[in-house]
């Protein structure tokens, strides 16, 4: 079964090889394998991720605990929102996504937000197979990320879908957890 790390422990690692401390020394304090530690660099292409923090805008738990409460008490969607200090349309789809007024529960809607925002997304490169086809094709023809990017604008301007940035081919190429490009 897959070792499963925390926020904490894959800072940890993280920091402790920038410190210069092997595979090994950072496997046996955490207790697991050194190729599990390996992974856990190559994945994030041996950069620290920065911290996971929700933004000021998103519903907080308490928020969807007085959702829950105001519902109870059958209170109108405006009225919710008035008291949140937040707009109906927020309280509306949130109520929505989440089994509607009947059945919402703050902890699962909490839960499912947290599950929803979770990185990474799948990769541009992922989601449109011709894309991917077209950018593997560039590349294998030693075509730079700049010059497929400009090309694909060139060629197909008005295939929206069409269009990928350099930047996002590089974080696909060196990025191993993005694996939609196949590493030789």
């Amino acid at each position: 079964m897959k070792r499963m790390f925390t926020a904490i422990e894959k800072g940890f690692v993280f920091d402790s090889w920038k410190n210069g401390i092997g595979f090994s020394a950072i496997a046996k304090s955490l207790d697991t394998k050194p190729g599990n530690i390996l992974t856990i660099l190559r994945d994030s292409g041996g950069i620290k991720p920065p911290p996971r923090k929700r933004a000021p805008s998103h519903l907080t738990l308490s928020e969807r605990e007085e959702i829950r409460v105001l519902l109870s008490s059958k209170l109108s969607i405006r009225a919710i929102a008035s008291v949140l200090g937040r707009s109906p349309s927020t309280i509306s789809r949130e109520v929505q996504r989440n089994r509607g007024r009947r059945y919402y529960k703050a902890v699962d809607a909490n839960n499912r937000a947290s599950r929803m925002a979770r990185r990474p997304k799948p990769c541009l490169l992922e989601r449109n197979q011709e894309l991917k086809e077209l950018v593997l094709e560039k590349l294998q023809l030693n075509w730079s990320p700049e010059q497929i990017s400009g090309w694909l604008r060139k060629t197909m301007p008005r295939r929206k879908t069409m269009r990928i940035s350099a930047e996002t081919i590089y974080k696909t190429i060196y990025f191993r957890s993005r694996s939609a490009l196949h590493h030789s």
